[in-house]
């Protein structure tokens, strides 16, 4: 044989894939994210636990009377008024989903598809404005309408993203108008 052979015959490729240590690491990566999630819920169910002590929701009353305004879009969630990453749970605040806004002389209307709707009374709302986040959500300077109220003995800031972001200033004159004219019925 030539020498130039033999050295070829003599070389071995490498064992490319080691299965067992693969599986292994895919187990325990498995594993791992199971852990972070479990642990993801149990956060969330202790922060409802926390706020039990906020009142049932209002539902809305059967006849609310006509819409002043309406908008389609997305809830986004609610938190603590004025911090941004106190995210209330309780009651199903927490998750989000589409909405249904409508605006009555009654108060705001807030239908929510595949979760709890809710009512706020036109005295408990407290204010309306444009900001760029709330809990788990940040978007552009003005890209979502907050509207503030009072629950209990709590301020809640409850963020809406419409479907036509034009609409946002139209509804935060609009709330915080009806909220002067029922504050100064008081």
């Amino acid at each position: 044989m030539t020498p130039l052979l033999t050295i070829a015959a003599d070389q071995k490729s490498a064992e490319v894939t080691d299965w067992a240590a693969r599986i292994g690491w895919l187990v325990g990566l498995a594993l791992f994210v199971a852990l972070v999630y479990w642990l993801m819920r149990e956060g969330w169910k202790w922060r409802g636990t926390l706020q039990s002590d906020l009142p049932e929701l209002p539902s809305a009353p059967s006849e609310p009377g006509e819409a002043t305004l309406t908008m389609s879009g997305r809830y986004h969630g609610s938190t603590t008024a004025g911090q941004w990453l106190d995210r209330i749970v309780a009651h199903g605040l927490g998750t989000r989903s589409r909405v249904e806004l409508s605006l009555t002389e009654a108060g705001l209307v807030v239908e929510r598809p595949g979760a709890r709707d809710f009512f706020v009374p036109a005295g408990q709302l407290r204010g309306a404005r444009l900001d760029k986040g709330i809990a788990g959500k940040v978007l552009t300077e003005g890209g979502l309408l907050v509207v503030t109220w009072a629950h209990g003995d709590r301020l809640i800031d409850s963020g809406f993203r419409s479907d036509t972001a034009a609409e946002h200033t139209t509804w935060v004159d609009t709330l915080n108008e009806l909220i002067n004219n029922t504050e100064g019925a008081r």
